[in-house]
């Protein structure tokens, strides 16, 4: 797998959003043109993706809008793949995918890859986007708890206009949704990998605060209690800035802090 560089872009604040909510959604930084290319192509390949090709690599994997989200996560010279999967469903189609983590899914404070999605058309609630739980990729349960659940509270979807492209924590639970208008929906899936030690080295806020990031509030945390929702993605936060052996969780409800 090749590697690449560049600049991180993300804040303090918005990586510690991002190790929160498990999620992160770009809209329409594809060029239209290669996005159409790019539906092009899977037409006539039954469903296949050129991701090995460089107009597509340029374009989509090493997009330059969304690689500095990247590069801020999973620190420098991250690996991309020349390979993608196509989640190619004909709609309309009444059946969800299932409320489902992907397999090989871990819960540990370590962040050392990004399953990323591609719409390379435009996808609305009638072409069944997919939908994530934000937060979810601290839940431990078995798939069979989950899969037929309808609705979740708090969940959203990721419906977006094509060339959108929303990286997420791998273990997230997240699902196909219902559609109901016609044609084919193509939903691009692929992956980067660490292949360097976390450091905080993405932008730095001078104001945050790194000994109280437990005062961030958990977002849509309907599965558990408060503290421990905070308290796991603030660990997330505390691994990515390379303090891990400083972290501290709540006891008692004591703070989060990194000791001095």
């Amino acid at each position: 797998m090749p590697t690449h560089d560049c600049h991180a872009t993300l804040t303090d604040t918005q990586v510690m959003e991002f190790c929160k909510s498990g999620y992160c959604l770009f809209e329409a930084v594809v060029p239209d043109e290669i996005n159409q290319r790019v539906i092009e192509y899977c037409d006539e390949h039954e469903g296949q993706v050129p991701a090995g090709e460089d107009w597509y690599i340029e374009n989509v994997t090493l997009n330059p809008q969304v690689t500095g989200a990247i590069r801020s996560v999973l620190g420098k010279n991250f690996r991309y793949n020349l390979f993608a999967g196509n989640h190619r469903v004909q709609c309309p189609n009444s059946v969800t995918g299932g409320w489902h983590n992907d397999g090989g899914s871990v819960y540990k404070p370590h962040l050392d890859s990004l399953q990323v999605f591609y719409y390379p058309q435009h996808t609305p609630v009638e072409l069944g986007p997919t939908e994530v739980v934000p937060g979810s990729h601290f839940l431990v349960h078995l798939q069979r708890w989950m899969g037929h659940y309808t609705g979740i509270k708090g969940a959203v979807s990721t419906a977006a206009p094509a060339g959108s492209i929303f990286l997420t924590i791998y273990s997230i639970w997240h699902r196909r949704s219902t559609s109901t208008a016609s044609g084919i929906r193509n939903l691009i899936k692929y992956w980067y990998i660490r292949t360097s030690p976390p450091e905080r080295d993405w932008v730095i806020e001078p104001d945050f605060d790194l000994v109280r990031p437990y005062h961030f509030p958990p977002g849509q945390s309907f599965h558990r209690e408060h503290h421990h929702t905070v308290n796991d993605a603030a660990e997330i936060f505390y691994w990515l800035c390379g303090k891990h052996d400083d972290y501290r969780g709540h006891t008692n409800n004591l703070p989060v802090y990194f000791s001095r």
